[in-house]
């Protein structure tokens, strides 16, 4: 059974390990703050992703959009997997270590 977290996002199919505290769904992390999508571009460490994100900034001197790209570290929960390029969304929660203050909620592809 899992916990409402108060987002419209699925609920993961998978079972957690026993006893998560990082887990929004069964353990104790709350959800709070910013809510972004972006694309997994390195699933190495474990439990961890680099999310980057790409958002249009306009220039007004050259009226033009130019490109911003953010690449943010997030905790990947035990009963979610992510792989390389799919296309996830993350939520701010409390920080999880040093530079992770995010967590994976949904993996939309």
């Amino acid at each position: 059974m899992t916990k409402n977290i108060g987002l419209p996002v699925k609920e993961p199919k998978k079972e957690a390990v026993e006893n998560e505290s990082n887990n929004p769904f069964n353990g104790s992390l709350t959800i709070r703050g910013k809510l972004f999508e972006g694309i997994v571009i390195n699933a190495k460490a474990k439990g961890t992703a680099v999310i980057q994100k790409e958002s249009p900034i306009y220039f007004t001197k050259f009226k033009r959009f130019g490109r911003s790209k953010n690449k943010i570290h997030a905790h990947v929960p035990s009963n979610l997997t992510v792989q390389v390029g799919d296309y996830v969304v993350a939520a701010e929660c409390r920080p999880v270590s040093k530079s992770v203050s995010f967590v994976v909620v949904e993996v939309k592809s």
